[in-house]
């Protein structure tokens, strides 16, 4: 085919379950950053792994942005930063 590319089958597999993953972790920090307002206790149990999956780009975006009065943008800076990563990598 002249000017188009084709996809291959393992290029279209690498590419929804890399974009699915990315999303499920942007839902996580999502998560983590509703957590306390729905009363929601990450300390326990399976969601102990949301805490610990989303700890490392929470903290190092705590260096730049400390939390604001009472409300911590950390993580939907996270999410925005996932998003562009999402957008960038797998373009739709």
């Amino acid at each position: 085919m002249t000017g188009q590319a084709q996809v291959t089958l393992a290029q279209l597999l690498y590419m929804s379950v890399g974009s699915s993953l990315l999303t499920l972790y942007m839902m996580a920090l999502l998560l983590r950053w509703l957590a306390p307002y729905l009363e929601v206790n990450l300390a326990y149990g399976h969601l102990k792994l949301v805490s610990r999956a989303t700890d490392p780009p929470i903290e190092l975006i705590r260096k730049f942005l400390p939390p604001m009065g009472m409300m911590d943008f950390a993580a939907p800076a996270a999410v925005l930063a996932v998003w562009i990563v999402r957008m960038v990598l797998f373009r739709h």
